[in-house]
């Protein structure tokens, strides 16, 4: 019999077996139970070098040893299965299955989002960390899994800046520049600076932006600064080696609609391997901010590095813009805001 006709005949067992019985009941034939399910994971970043697209694989390979074979991935880097920004309303839809997504470029469906990048919040991995069974996480998580996502892994990036012109260490020396933060509540920081901000470009569309004079200065994490090449087209760099008040919010996610249609025992796997990739993610992270000084360095930058006093002046100007326009939001916004100020 042929694959269609077991399949059709299968259908007609359960349509007529017994009213409410479950598929458990039933003795499925082997060719059945051995059946995989494919899921494709997506995201915008370069395959191999960077450690998001290892991660990517890592999970995928684990998840996939874990359940026997029952799930598979494929992995898409560069964003060659959808553009960047359309990721996140596929994962609301089910049209996409996984993404390693910028929180914050969600910010324009889920307004939540935004907190993702916020100036000066978290200045350190281990702060961001303990967001995840915080107030501030267990909000995220109910108001993305109202919008039909569910957070798998929380990775979090610090980030640094990279200019054709002046070195960036204070907010005094944004004035008149033209940048990119990342985000939106970071650009509201930079304009209340005195910047120039160019909004919605996202990390891996930075080097044409800067190729062509459109930036004189962007803001991305240590990962990608080196992933696109930046130190070919910059002449001064600032790390996150050091101190840092970029810090974005990268998470693994699903699609609810795909994940709650998985078996219990799958979910299970799935959460599970996603909370080991977080370390794994943070060590990375961690490297990629050390390695970025010394990639600009060799790229013939002069590289720089901040101190709680700079990161500071920063914070100040993000209280009276980003963090205001950010709680002014809503409620939720607020609520937040008011239990992320709180972590140390």
């Amino acid at each position: 019999m042929s694959d269609s006709n077991q399949i059709s005949s299968l259908r007609r067992q359960l349509l007529l077996g017994a009213a409410g019985a479950s598929l458990a009941g039933y003795n499925l034939p082997t060719w059945a139970q051995d059946a995989s399910k494919n899921l494709k994971i997506s995201h915008q970043f370069p395959s191999g070098t960077d450690f998001r697209d290892r991660l990517c694989k890592k999970f995928a390979e684990e998840v996939s040893k874990r359940t026997k074979g029952a799930l598979k991935f494929d992995v898409y880097p560069q964003s060659s299965l959808m553009k960047t920004n359309a990721q996140f309303s596929a994962l609301r839809k089910g049209a996409l299955d996984l993404s390693f997504y910028p929180l914050p470029y969600a910010g324009g469906e889920v307004v939540e989002a935004n907190i993702g990048l916020m100036p000066g919040l978290v200045t350190s991995y281990e702060q961001g960390a303990r967001w995840k069974n915080a107030e501030v996480g267990k909000i995220l998580n109910k108001v993305l899994e109202s919008k039909g996502i569910v957070i798998v892994s929380w990775v979090w990036q610090a980030g640094g800046v990279a200019t054709r012109s002046g070195p960036i260490i204070v907010p005094d020396d944004i004035k008149g520049v033209k940048c990119r933060g990342g985000s939106r509540e970071f650009d509201i920081m930079l304009k209340a600076a005195g910047g120039s901000v160019m909004t919605s470009i996202p990390s891996n569309e930075i080097y044409q932006a800067v190729q062509t004079g459109s930036l004189d200065a962007a803001y991305t994490s240590s990962a990608s600064l080196m992933s696109f090449k930046l130190a070919e087209l910059t002449k001064n760099f600032t790390s996150a080696k050091n101190k840092s008040y970029w810090f974005m919010l990268e998470p693994l996610m699903m699609s609810k609609a795909i994940f709650d249609a998985l078996p219990a025992n799958q979910r299970d796997i799935i959460m599970a391997v996603g909370l080991e990739m977080e370390k794994y993610g943070t060590e990375q992270a961690k490297l990629d901010d050390i390695d970025a000084a010394i990639a600009f360095a060799k790229g013939g930058n002069k590289v720089f590095e901040l101190d709680m006093a700079a990161v500071d002046k920063w914070k100040a100007v993000a209280k009276g813009s980003a963090w205001k326009d950010f709680s002014d939001r809503n409620e939720t916004c607020a609520a937040m805001m008011r239990s992320a100020e709180k972590i140390s």
